[in-house]
């Protein structure tokens, strides 16, 4: 939720920012309906006061027998006709208000690069090299049945499209990678969280998935909860509505969970294998920090998820997001893309965004200073560890053996009992 103090004081900076993100936001109008909201409450305000001094004086006035206590009787009935009237023309313009500050998108801060959309986002890293031989492997999809680790006709027996089971060392792996990922994260200070996988719309509303994403997210009726999309929604809610204090920033959160996309409109976009799923698991960190703290921050969080990918030596390009590819809620976002042979292309396995204080001002987050009074909104970021189901397919086709499995990274092996290749050789 962005500052209304912007709003009202920094128009220009606003209209910047929307023209870098490319989109049309409503801010106008949320101006216009905040100078409305405030006129009112300045004239109920006024009301108020005028009737509570009608109020004061029919008091005195009466303790004295004073006659002139009915007249000031009826001046009081008229305001508060008057009130009740400005009070109804408030109501209206105040759930648009609040409706529409839902709807606006956070800016973006100041360093992201110019651009329309996908193909205008500058690549700032690379790290390995593509297998020479990426159009022989055999796609993960094909693979991974051949092996008995990949189980998609049952899983639509089960589910539907866009499900799998995974069995065996499928399985094995699936957990290997997840304590693998959670064990890196707990070195480098993050405090494991193993948090719901239902949320109230409120966590989503205060995250952002709501109200843009809400057709994404599946509902649980009659419950009225819903599967998250990412754990970043009860991560980032873990702390909402609470006053935190200096000395417990940063915060640093880490969960595995279970993910739930309907992915609307992803129809035929890369829906065989494992890249797009209705359900996968991921890894998921959570910074809450101070402002100045945050590009900082970004930037620790961009590092420890591109390690991951050099230990399980994935060869891996990080593109940041330009102005027109930036999300809802992202005020700076970089993506970590993997080398699929399948694809030939690089697969997006990981994404780590600055906030600003868009989630603490929708989540109602503060932070108050040592030995001060006020408080102030802190920033949050977010990012994937790795999505699990991602890396498994980049580990089977990046380190597909010519016998038709697929070799163990040493860095993984401990986590999955000390395999080196799957199948043994």
């Amino acid at each position: 939720m962005l500052d209304m103090h912007i709003l009202r004081q920094e128009p220009e900076r606003v209209r910047a920012g929307y023209r870098v993100k490319h989109v049309e936001a409503p801010w106008e109008r949320v101006a216009e309906l905040d100078r409305q909201h405030r006129g009112l409450l300045q004239t109920l305000e006024a009301k108020k006061a005028e009737r509570n001094r009608a109020t004061e004086e029919v008091a005195r006035l009466r303790r004295a027998h004073d006659p002139a206590a009915e007249g000031l009787i009826a001046d009081m009935r008229r305001l508060g006709d008057e009130i009740r009237g400005l009070e109804e023309q408030r109501h209206p313009i105040r759930e648009e208000l609040e409706q529409l500050m839902w709807e606006l998108p956070n800016l973006p801060e100041a360093s992201v690069p110019e651009g329309e959309g996908e193909a205008d986002n500058p690549e700032v890293a690379r790290w390995g090299t593509p297998r020479p031989d990426s159009p022989g492997v055999t796609p993960h999809w094909d693979q991974g049945p051949a092996l008995g680790i990949l189980d998609f006709e049952r899983a639509q027996k089960l589910a539907g499209a866009r499900f799998v089971v995974l069995r065996g060392f499928g399985a094995q792996l699936s957990r290997g990678l997840v304590n693998f990922m959670l064990a890196d994260a707990e070195q480098s200070g993050y405090e494991e969280v193993a948090p719901p996988v239902l949320a109230l719309a409120d966590s989503l509303y205060a995250s952002g998935q709501f109200p843009k994403f809400v057709e994404d997210v599946f509902h649980v009726s009659p419950h009225d909860l819903y599967l998250i999309p990412t754990a970043e929604v009860p991560l980032v809610n873990l702390r909402r509505e609470e006053i935190l204090d200096e000395d417990e920033l940063p915060l640093h959160y880490t969960a595995h969970t279970a993910s739930f996309r309907s992915e609307a409109g992803a129809a035929g976009r890369d829906t065989r294998g494992l890249i797009r799923r209705h359900q996968f698991d991921k890894v998921e960190l959570v910074a809450v920090a101070r402002a100045e703290d945050g590009l900082a921050e970004l930037e620790a969080m961009r590092r420890q998820s591109a390690r991951l990918l050099e230990l399980l030596e994935l060869p891996y390009r990080t593109v940041e997001h330009c102005g027109g590819d930036l999300g809802f809620g992202h005020a700076k976002s970089y993506d970590h893309e993997v080398w699929m042979p399948s694809y030939g292309r690089y697969v997006e396995i990981s994404s780590v965004s600055l906030m600003g204080d868009f989630q603490a001002r929708r989540a109602k987050m503060r932070w108050r200073a040592r030995g001060q009074h006020t408080t102030q909104f802190p920033v949050t970021l977010n990012g994937s560890a790795l999505a699990v189901g991602r890396t498994i397919a980049a580990l089977m086709e990046n380190h597909q053996t010519k016998a038709g499995g697929f070799r163990i990274p040493a860095a993984l092996q401990p986590f999955v009992g000390g395999r080196t290749e799957f199948p043994p050789a």
